[in-house]
């Protein structure tokens, strides 16, 4: 069974690829150059998000917490 941590780093990881996916979406059919700048702030932050986690899932893994 998963470390409820772990599986939030997991579920965190989703919403990022959810943020992408819907940064994306919304670039193809914005009005206006301020939505631009929402999804490109809402894509900056998916993706520093990403490394955040990517970051601690590898210190997870060297301390042996990672299942």
């Amino acid at each position: 069974m998963s470390q409820i941590f772990n599986e939030n780093l997991r579920r965190v990881r989703e919403l990022t690829n959810e943020m992408l996916a819907l940064a994306d979406e919304g670039d193809l059919g914005r009005s206006d150059r301020s939505c631009g700048v929402l999804y490109g702030i809402l894509r900056d932050m998916a993706y520093r998000l990403r490394g955040l986690i990517d970051q601690e899932c590898e210190q997870h893994k060297r301390e042996g917490k990672w299942d």
